[in-house]
């Protein structure tokens, strides 16, 4: 069960290989904008993921493209909606602001 690090509150919980980020993130209390129940149309969930982005899921075309729309993207950007979570522990940081519409 990979543990998962969330910056900037330094909080760390566990979840279920295979499960959403994103899912993950709101059982733990944390806020994290979320406006399109998961579907990558919106860009809210925008966060970095520090380390460990190898072992999560691969970004796919849905995800590419809102990520192309979006300000402050970076090579470590992700949309939590659309990251599975692998068998490694991973580093997140969540934004101070919402970077979706």
């Amino acid at each position: 069960m990979p543990v998962i690090t969330i910056q900037p509150s330094g909080k760390t919980i566990s979840a279920a290989e295979g499960s959403r980020l994103l899912d993950a993130v709101i059982a733990s209390g944390e806020h994290i904008d979320h406006k399109c129940d998961g579907k990558a149309e919106c860009g809210s969930c925008h966060i970095f993921i520090q380390e460990g982005r190898k072992s999560v899921s691969k970004t796919q075309r849905a995800e590419y493209e809102k990520l192309d729309t979006l300000i402050g993207v970076g090579s470590k950007s992700r949309l939590a909606c659309q990251v599975r979570l692998g068998n490694e522990d991973i580093s997140i940081e969540l934004l101070g602001f919402s970077s979706g519409f």
